[in-house]
């Protein structure tokens, strides 16, 4: 056997029997369906290194084509090490930049329009062209509608037509009006001699189809396509493909239907569905073990999409077996945010490295609580894809005004939560959420989550509140070496840990309340496909019932966890939940109803006499200024005064009394019952006056 030959049979020896199916298959067309973890990159890499040294492909002719830079770079390493550095691999921007680049001055004269970084610039100039009042977030929306129209090949003209009939809206602004914008931006844009990302796709697949000289050319070049991600492919991207291969069909795709997640940016998986009916002659193969994770973890993920619409491949786990999928319910979403805190402390003690740690959540809003409990802790973390809480735009803006108005001294008299609600709606924030998804919604939920924390203080000033966001943003913001990944679902695309915590799983953030229609829902579940199978060997799914301490537990478990959780606590006890929040709606003392979040956590009416007794709460203080230095994290992380107070109130003698205080959930009572437990017994488990402490704040 020829040498070439030899070495050609040793790429394949490191192939399954379906990847090496995938990796001598060089002829086209081929369509690969590669479910999550199942080795897509290393089958396609060895597709082409095979193909080189048999002599097939020349390594020149060959064009990779993927959607992120980094995919292409690591697409480039793999090629390299493989003997086949010679081919090509580039997003779709950089391969149609390039190409435009070189034929724009030979067709139409001149200089390739200038690049602009961003389009925000020109969409205001054309907002205010059209006498928008926008502000940051509405500028961002409109840009992403602008791009969404451009990338999916639909003109001004048409555009607010389309938009309405697939369901697509900006906050704020008729579609009439986007159309509007739109057309004006067009216009700006040539008048400066600009072009946006989008125009790079449009001009080169321009040049290919008015010059035949130029598709020739490039014809020429690339005989060979292959395309990863093919689910992502949007319409100007499938016309750009189809002038790049002229009418040949040797072209490889890649994807997952079930990884779709991208339909609101244009994505659309029909390209990769009916690649076969496009293609009469396709060899379509399917990579379905999975490599990335436990038995357990890939079991979680095919029950999920099993007999749905987005059901894929079905995933065969090649990985020894590891912990089952935890389901952990919580009581609000403090709670759910210091047990997660709490397990991913314990899993770095335990040596695994915080680098291979994720927290996962829906939306970027989510992630503040998760910021203070893992700060609170001393976890390292870093936040993909967003500015951590206190640094995005519209927080910054709001703390500064806030500290402003408490600096004037003046306020509407109507307490803390009243002038925090009046600061913000001067920014625009309301009750309600803006309609649809996009950055006004993101900023009315950073916003929202300010309104949140102001009324889990409600009993401070404006001043003291300031004080508390100071403090949390300072907290929060050490210097972060290696740390916890804190990440969007979206953001955790293409990615992996070890251990993964899925947080904030409950109705309304998944599937997110604006997702309208079934297909909409079916893209959320597949959202949380995703967010499944980025764990390695473990995975935690947890939702809170309320949102803050001491509230009503009136949120339900994600309707996808139906079918893969156990039976969790709310729905073993629906009534008695009910009779519970019935039994603190009303004061212990004067059997008034409780109004506030303070007063329904202590059980009283604020101006009642107190019935708790004092002697205990000070020792109960007391142990809990010495755990909180134990345990390195600030005193209202242990317990906060109002909780001290419920217990030094009630008494409890056992864990199960103990577990009906306000505050005290699950993860707590494994933590602290045995020492509260000796404390209210009139044991000294703690020692030392208690200074000022942080955590006498409710």
């Amino acid at each position: 056997m020829p040498p070439a030959a030899l070495a050609a049979d040793a790429l394949l020896e490191a192939l399954d029997p379906e990847q090496r199916e995938v990796a001598t298959a060089l002829h086209g067309p081929v369509r690969v369906l590669a479910g999550a973890g199942t080795g897509k990159t290393r089958a396609i890499t060895h597709r082409i290194a095979y193909g080189v040294a048999c002599g097939v492909y020349n390594p020149t002719e060959v064009l990779a084509v993927t959607f992120t830079t980094r995919a292409a770079g690591e697409m480039r390493g793999r090629l390299r090490g493989l003997g086949a550095g010679g081919v090509q691999a580039r997003t779709f921007h950089s391969a149609a930049l390039r190409q435009a680049r070189y034929f724009w001055p030979r067709v139409y004269g001149g200089e390739l329009p200038e690049l602009t970084e961003s389009k925000l610039g020109l969409v205001g100039n054309a907002a205010r062209r059209n006498r928008v009042d926008t502000d940051q977030a509405t500028l961002r929306d409109l840009a992403s509608a602008v791009a969404w129209a451009k990338v999916s090949t639909v003109r001004p003209d048409d555009s607010a037509r389309v938009a309405a009939a697939r369901g697509r809206s900006v906050s704020g602004v008729d579609a009439a009006t986007v159309a509007h914008v739109f057309a004006t931006y067009e216009q700006v844009k040539r008048d400066q001699g600009r072009m946006d990302m989008e125009d790079v796709l449009l001009c080169a697949a321009a040049l290919l189809a008015d010059d035949e000289r130029v598709a020739a050319e490039v014809r020429r070049q690339y005989k060979w396509f292959v395309v990863d991600e093919f689910q992502d492919v949007s319409p100007i991207q499938a016309a750009l493909l189809d002038l790049w291969l002229g009418g040949r069909d040797d072209l490889c795709v890649v994807g997952d239907p079930a990884q779709t997640i991208y339909s609101f940016a244009g994505a659309s998986a029909t390209y990769l569905t009916d690649f076969p009916r496009r293609y009469a002659r396709t060899t379509s193969i399917d990579l379905v073990r999975n490599y990335r994770s436990t038995p357990q973890v890939v079991g979680a993920a095919n029950r999920l999409l099993g007999g749905t619409p987005s059901a894929g491949v079905q995933l065969r786990a090649q990985r020894s077996g590891g912990p089952d999928v935890a389901y952990v319910e919580h009581a609000d979403e403090v709670a759910e945010a210091e047990q997660v805190a709490a397990d991913v402390r314990a899993l770095v003690d335990a040596g695994t490295p915080a680098r291979e740690i994720a927290v996962l959540f829906r939306v970027n809003a989510q992630s503040e609580a998760f910021e203070e409990a893992l700060a609170a802790r001393r976890v390292p973390y870093v936040v993909r894809g967003a500015a951590r809480f206190f640094d995005r735009p519209e927080v910054k803006q709001a703390v500064s005004l806030l500290r402003g108005q408490a600096r004037s001294g003046v306020g509407g008299g109507d307490g803390l939560v009243a002038d925090v609600r009046a600061v913000l709606a001067g920014m625009g924030w309301s009750d309600q959420a803006p309609s649809g998804r996009g950055h006004a919604r993101d900023r009315w939920e950073s916003l929202q989550a300010i309104v949140t924390q102001a009324e889990e203080h409600r009993d401070g000033t404006l001043a003291t509140f300031v004080d508390e966001l100071d403090r949390r943003a300072a907290e929060q913001h050490a210097p972060v070496a290696e740390g916890v990944t804190l990440a969007t679902l979206h953001a955790a695309k293409g990615l992996e840990w070890d251990a993964v915590f899925l947080a904030g799983m409950h109705e309304g953030t998944m599937p997110i309340v604006y997702a309208d229609g079934p297909a909409a829902v079916e893209e959320e579940r597949r959202l949380l496909y995703v967010g499944i199978t980025r764990a390695r060997q473990r995975l935690t799914v947890s939702w809170s019932l309320a949102r803050n301490p001491g509230g009503r537990s009136t949120r339900k478990p994600s309707r996808f966890l139906g079918g893969l959780r156990p039976e969790s606590p709310s729905d073993r006890a629906p009534e008695r939940s009910s009779r519970r929040r019935k039994s603190v709606a009303h004061c212990r003392e004067c059997g008034k109803p409780l109004g506030s979040t303070a007063e329904r956590k202590i059980g009283r009416c604020e101006d009642c006499p107190a019935g708790y007794d004092e002697e205990l709460f000070e020792r109960l203080r007391q142990w809990r200024l010495g755990r909180a230095g134990d345990d390195g994290v600030p005193a209202y992380v242990v317990f906060t005064d109002l909780t001290l107070q419920a217990i030094a109130e009630v008494r409890p003698g056992d864990r199960a009394a103990l577990l009906r205080v306000n505050g005290v959930g699950p993860s707590k009572l494994d933590r602290y019952a045995d020492d509260v437990l000796a404390v209210v017994a009139g044991d000294d488990v703690s020692g030392g006056p208690e200074p000022d402490d942080p955590g006498r704040s409710s």
